[in-house]
């Protein structure tokens, strides 16, 4: 699923769970990306569901998320990429608290 998501867009760790058909598995995604050792994955295109880089402020891991995605033309200020959420499925706007 990650590398399905194209250059220049991001997807939160949710977000490619879902997708992956592991609904809530958002910090499965995320200890997987930790432990991978293929450069070729374009895990920078993963955040947190709220835009920011998951990985320690100023770490050299958050500055190499913040260069890639600048490489592709996504806009990052402060570690943050401002994005419009992402769509809900039915279930959600069924019974989600409003």
């Amino acid at each position: 699923m990650i590398r399905a998501i194209p250059r220049g867009q991001v997807m939160g760790y949710g977000e490619v769970a879902a997708k992956a058909g592991l609904p809530g598995r958002a910090r499965l995604v995320a200890k997987l990306l930790g432990a991978n050792e293929d450069r070729s994955l374009p895990w920078h295109r993963v955040l947190r569901s709220d835009g920011r880089i998951a990985l320690p402020e100023g770490s050299a891991g958050w500055r190499e998320q913040g260069q890639r995605l600048r490489a592709e033309g996504v806009q990052v200020e402060n570690g943050r990429v401002r994005r419009e959420r992402p769509a809900r499925d039915l279930d959600a706007e069924i019974w989600a608290p409003r």
